[in-house]
């Protein structure tokens, strides 16, 4: 039996890598079961009903500003004056576009402006998941013996490592494409009964790809991370740990950097670089700045993270971790 082979039944075979993928495909069947519960298709009645709410609405605006303007002109030299402005033309009222009829429709699921979170909470379910099992993958045969027993009769350490390694992260990235696949069609599907799928064109399909692909390499990037961490401590308690101090550790970097005065804290965040791979782009502004301006006051300064960045700094984090746990498997002691 090939290496490949053996290390693809040592995988399935362990009950935590049962237990975690049933757990996705809970969660993942919540998430999809509560957005068709929650959406409901709109029909031309529902439209007409909210037209009319946000008429009414906006009549009752009307006429309580109509009020507001004469108790105003009826309060001039009076001490009432000073509750109102000194021109009541001046005093605020409601234009048509402040009561947008879509804000009193039911909950309705846009394929196009929506279906982006759900590919990203597929990547972080399926990421988290790749972790823990890449982790306990090796961090168990360390634990009880089995690397040990493995060398034994295949004394090659990184070939024995890279195989391991390879079937994780290929076993994942097969069961992220699969289950990507049938995300996108339960959520067409739900689209189409409860919501809409208007303006999808191929250039938004192309882009839903694009994230799809990004959130793969968060999935891939999360098991070689997990798996390193645990071959490196070679215990699984020691990705856990990493990952528990990580936390820490962040909260502690962001604390110094505003006490330092830095003007874009978040940045050091992983949970924001994640956000940035996924979403492409985010900006970050320094509420402690103040630039002035006479058509818009006071604009803080800003600074905007892109995916390419955070892909950079991830790709550069895996690989000292992958690379250390390499490193200690050649030369260290086994036993």
């Amino acid at each position: 039996m090939s290496l490949a082979r053996a290390e693809t039944r040592r995988l399935f075979k362990r009950r935590f890598t049962s237990s975690i993928l049933i757990g996705v495909l809970l969660i993942l069947g919540a998430v999809a079961a509560g957005t068709f519960l929650s959406n409901q298709r709109v029909t031309e009645t529902e439209i007409a009903a909210a037209q009319a709410e946000a008429q009414g609405y906006y009549q009752e605006a009307v006429r309580t500003a109509t009020e507001d303007k004469q108790k105003c002109q009826a309060a001039a030299g009076t001490p009432e004056a000073a509750n109102y402005p000194p021109n009541c033309d001046d005093v605020w009222t409601p234009t048509p576009e402040e009561y947008d009829y879509t804000w009193y429709m039911p909950e309705t699921f846009e394929l196009r402006a929506e279906f982006p979170d759900m590919i990203s909470v597929l990547a972080v379910v399926l990421a988290a998941a790749a972790f823990l099992v890449g982790a306990s993958f090796v961090g168990s045969e360390w634990n009880s013996g089995g690397m040990m027993n493995l060398l034994l009769w295949r004394p090659r350490r990184l070939q024995v490592l890279g195989t391991k390694l390879a079937v994780l992260l290929g076993w994942f990235t097969g069961l992220t494409l699969a289950l990507g696949a049938l995300w996108t069609g339960a959520f067409v599907l739900i689209a189409e009964l409860r919501g809409s799928t208007e303006k999808m064109t191929s250039g938004v399909w192309q882009s839903f790809a694009l994230t799809g692909l990004r959130g793969l390499a968060m999935v891939v990037v999360a098991g070689a991370l997990g798996f390193a961490l645990a071959s490196l401590g070679r215990h699984t308690g020691m990705a856990l740990g990493a990952l528990v101090g990580l936390g820490a550790l962040q909260i502690g970097v962001y604390m110094m950097a505003s006490l330092a005065g830095a003007k874009y804290p978040d940045a050091w965040l992983a949970p924001v670089w994640g956000y940035v791979w996924m979403y492409k782009e985010l900006i970050l502004e320094d509420y402690d700045s103040c630039n002035y301006s006479s058509s818009s006051g006071c604009v803080p300064d800003t600074f905007t993270m892109t995916w390419q960045a955070a892909g950079i700094g991830t790709a550069i984090v895996a690989a000292l971790v992958v690379g250390a746990s390499v490193w200690a498997m050649r030369n260290r002691d086994i036993t």
